[in-house]
């Protein structure tokens, strides 16, 4: 069995269908279908059950996942690695991060980064879903979490710092009531968010207007006198129509977290990357240094 024939397999147990399978894989689904036929012909074994809820391993499928998903993890190791060598700059860096970070923090450092080293060609994932860096799904990813996998080389970026918005032309609410405000609040079910408890907690006789796990759709509402919403203070001090409120406490920040897999470390349009980000991290840092002690 080569690598061609568990990329297959694997992508079938893991979608459940051939549709499914072929999506993740970029093939079509008669290819997906005949490659798992020639498969199965060819091991003399059914490794599917075909069912109303979709294709189910069977005894003999199931019994060689671990051993498909070793081989897997070993051919990304070698592509790993042979691609961590390239000196030379030009190829694909795929960057992931949260939609808000790469609109408005992430662009000067891209605009650097393409001026410097233009054969790159930049690819900028983002979403809710944590691409694999193991996979290659993406080279370098920026989270408000450490990363808790061991083989990703991760460092702490910068302290991002949240505040509190209306509408422009709002009236003040006040701090310790909200009432005749709404709130503009985080889909709290993917994980700890802080700034939400101490928005709801600040102003509790705000109701809730809407949630959202977008901050940019959030600092747009918040911009059409939707309600009150804490946003990263890049977002929210950036975008027209929105005031900073000034609470007696503000709320809590977060962490940048940057990291990439190890194999990659060598990797030089990535080490280029690397440097620049770092650059603009320490620039923002001085900056919120001035503001705090203007």
């Amino acid at each position: 069995m080569d690598w061609s024939d568990v990329r297959i397999f694997l992508a079938v147990a893991r979608a459940g269908t051939l549709g499914g399978a072929a999506r993740a894989l970029q093939l079509s689904h008669p290819t997906v279908g005949r490659r798992l036929k020639a498969l199965e012909q060819a091991s003399g074994q059914t490794l599917f059950q075909r069912t109303a809820e979709g294709l189910v391993p069977t005894e003999e499928g199931a019994s060689i996942v671990a051993l498909a998903e070793q081989m897997e993890e070993s051919a990304l190791a070698m592509a790993r690695r042979l691609a961590g060598q390239a000196q030379d700059f030009h190829g694909t860096l795929r960057i992931s991060s949260a939609d808000w970070f790469s609109a408005y923090m992430l662009p000067p450092v891209l605009a650097d980064y393409a001026q410097a080293h233009p054969r790159v060609e930049i690819e900028v994932l983002t979403g809710t879903r944590l691409f694999s860096l193991a996979q290659r799904e993406a080279d370098i990813a920026f989270r408000i979490v450490p990363f808790d996998t061991p083989d990703i080389v991760q460092r702490r970026l910068v302290g991002l710092r949240y505040g509190a918005y209306v509408a422009a032309d709002a009236p003040e609410p006040v701090f310790g009531d909200g009432r005749g405000f709404r709130l503009i609040t985080h889909d709290t079910s993917t994980g700890q968010f802080p700034d939400i408890a101490w928005l709801t907690e600040s102003f509790p006789n705000a109701r809730v207007a809407v949630r959202s796990n977008n901050r940019n759709v959030q600092a747009r509402l918040c911009a059409q006198g939707l309600g009150i919403a804490v946003l990263p203070r890049p977002v929210g001090d950036q975008l027209a129509g929105l005031r900073r409120l000034d609470p007696p406490t503000p709320p809590p920040g977060r962490e940048i977290w940057m990291g990439y897999h190890r194999d990659l470390r060598h990797l030089s349009r990535l080490r280029a990357f690397i440097e620049r980000v770092v650059a603009h991290a320490a620039l923002h840092d001085e900056r919120r240094l001035d503001e705090g002690s203007g």
